[in-house]
């Protein structure tokens, strides 16, 4: 049993030793502090004001019926987790937002509550309203938009919502 025991207490002061390696670098450091100088210099109001301008255009593509148009503010590895349903990816966005429409929904409105983030995530939360024909509530819930910054621009990486309407009857 002895000699089962000192090969594991060595081995364990050993990896022990190894996980505190003073011989490291200091470039995690470095990287983590250039990374907190560049967010320093993120405007944050400046991407909900870019946020909002995407929402409106969001709306407007809906209300135009333009599925591909919606697809188009997605990411290239956007998803949409809605309810009810599996995820979907980028290739079947235009299919999904097409679905909606053929549906009788006419209109989306989005009310952002809280956006926050940095220079490459943004997360926004907020509320929406579905409207069919006549301008008739179909359907209000909330929702959670994750924005990444592809090329420059504001996409949609995450899109996930649900009702806060009681389940059917």
């Amino acid at each position: 049993m002895r000699k089962l025991i000192t090969p594991l207490l060595l081995g364990n002061i050993f990896f022990i030793a190894s996980c505190n390696n003073s011989g490291t670098t200091s470039t995690p450091a470095e990287d983590s502090s250039n990374k907190m100088a560049g967010e320093k210099n993120f405007d944050l109001e400046k991407a909900r004001t870019a946020i909002d301008e995407e929402n409106r255009k969001f709306m407007d593509d809906f209300k135009k019926g333009d599925s591909t148009s919606l697809a188009a503010h997605y990411a290239a590895d956007g998803m949409v987790l809605a309810p009810n349903a599996d995820p979907v990816k980028k290739e079947g966005l235009a299919a999904l937002w097409g679905s909606f429409i053929r549906s009788g929904v006419k209109d989306l409105k989005i009310s952002p509550t809280d956006v926050s983030g940095n220079d490459e995530m943004l997360t926004e939360t907020g509320m929406y309203e579905l409207y069919g024909d006549n301008n008739k509530m179909v359907d209000k819930g909330k929702y959670v938009v994750v924005w990444k910054n592809e090329n420059g621009s504001w996409k949609i990486f995450r899109d996930i919502f649900n009702t806060t309407q009681p389940a059917g009857k």
